[in-house]
């Protein structure tokens, strides 16, 4: 069984046992994490209709913290002298998918 489930404008294909980064969430490390599926799969059953998928929750259990890798941005404008540099670095939310609910 498998499920599609949506966070941060990005959709996950997870299963019990997966460890996802998702977008950093105020949870603690220990915490548990209701996600909404978008989509279940379990054998040949596919579940797809709002009305049903409102009953159904994919539960996760924080395991820590980490960081993404480091972007680097550069600006820079002709015959200015004009030039800036900055960084990113996204942070996630590690979980581990304990259960799926149909």
């Amino acid at each position: 069984m498998y499920a599609i489930v949506r966070n941060g404008g990005r959709q996950h294909k997870v299963a019990v046992g997966d460890i996802l980064d998702i977008d950093l969430m105020p949870e603690e490390v220990g915490g548990t994490v209701n996600l909404q599926p978008l989509l279940l799969v379990d054998g040949e059953n596919i579940t797809s209709d709002a009305a049903s998928l409102e009953k159904a929750s994919v539960s996760a259990e924080v395991v820590g913290l980490s960081k993404g890798p480091k972007i680097r941005i550069m600006k820079y404008k002709n015959k200015t002298g004009y030039k800036k540099r900055m960084g990113h670095r996204q942070r996630y939310t590690q979980v581990k998918i304990t259960g799926i609910e149909n």
